[in-house]
């Protein structure tokens, strides 16, 4: 069994022998505008190998259009792109012959069952005996869990089993890269958590990198390693997860008890007066508590907070810790601002 399958050439190897991650994607100032409509404005974006990458925006951001640039279903107006170094204009047969694709509402023949579904896509890709071709449709219908639904009519298949059935042919030809278009979009929450669970299988077992768009901000918290985010077609973040989730400096929350307001708001007056706060925001719990949340510009700045508001001998803290902010909160903040940010 022969399938077609580029070279490795583009990894890098270090003086002890270790591969490094090599860039998968890359893109230069792409742009595609359609009539005086900019769907995607100057794009530069960079995803290495064997990452989970988060391609994150509200609807009309340029998600899907990004996507057909990167597979050569439309050509852009300006700027260029890579996949595998190869050349997404000149050079795009050479990178669908590595990519596998999950479109967001992907379409089967409802009169087919799933192993001649997997069947009739493996044979794109692969020639030589029959018994190799079986096999490698087994394995797929396995990975995605569809073993014991595999000689049954689509039509009969519920929106879960139809994805995951999408991921399986998406995958049929053993790609380098997967780029899927919401592949948990319409999912309960078991759906959503097989999903899930099969791109990180794809990703540790099968060394596969993943392009993947979703708005399920959760979702992309739980398994992504990297994640950029966009607005009106323009980049605003890209960062690995955990640096963008410190985007702004980190938090504290502290929960206080003044001897009076006019005591709490002394001491408010203190800490935001310092060079290191960039702000601090106050709200009550449901004990009735003041609770502050402080962002500061310095990592170690947690010791001068805490010895800053003991200090006055009216105001008890109750309670105090760094506080994780998830990704919905970054997400909505950048968005909403909608200014690029550099991490």
């Amino acid at each position: 069994m022969k399938v077609y399958r580029g070279d490795t050439s583009a990894s890098e190897t270090t003086l002890n022998g270790e591969r490094d991650a090599s860039t998968v994607i890359e893109t230069s100032g792409l742009t595609k505008v359609y009539g005086r409509v900019a769907a995607l404005k100057a794009l530069d974006l960079e995803v290495k190998e064997n990452s989970i990458f988060g391609f994150l925006g509200p609807n009309g951001a340029g998600k899907t259009t990004a996507m057909k640039l990167l597979l050569g279903l439309v050509h852009p107006t300006a700027g260029s792109g890579t996949v595998f170094g190869k050349d997404i204009v000149t050079e795009n047969f050479e990178i669908r012959r590595r990519v596998g694709y999950l479109a967001q509402d992907p379409r089967y023949y409802g009169h087919m069952t799933a192993r001649e579904t997997l069947r009739f896509a493996a044979r794109f890709f692969y020639s030589g005996p029959e018994p190799a071709v079986e096999r490698r449709v087994e394995d797929s219908l396995a990975l995605v869990g569809l073993s014991d639904r595999a000689d049954r009519k689509i039509r009969g298949f519920s929106g879960g089993e139809r994805q995951r059935l999408g991921l399986a042919q998406a995958q049929i030809n053993d790609p380098e890269l997967l780029i899927l278009d919401e592949p948990a979009a319409s999912l309960d929450p078991m759906g959503r958590r097989d999903v899930l669970e099969i791109m990180e299988r794809l990703r540790d077992e099968r060394e596969t990198t993943i392009f993947y768009s979703t708005h399920i901000l959760s979702d992309v918290q739980r398994v992504s390693d990297s994640v950029a985010i966009l607005r009106d077609g323009h980049l605003l973040a890209q960062a690995p997860i955990n640096e963008l989730l410190t985007i702004g400096g980190p938090v504290y929350e502290l929960t206080v008890q003044g001897g009076s307001e006019n005591a709490l708001e002394k001491t408010r007056t203190r800490v935001r007066s310092q060079s290191w706060v960039s702000s601090l925001e106050e709200s009550s719990n449901l004990a009735g508590e003041k609770v502050w949340l402080v962002r500061t510009a310095d990592e170690s700045a947690s010791e001068d907070l805490l010895r800053l508001v003991l200090e006055s001998q009216d105001t008890k803290v109750l309670g105090f810790g760094r506080k994780k902010q998830s990704l919905e909160e970054v997400f909505f903040d950048l968005v909403e601002k909608g200014e690029e940010v550099e991490v």
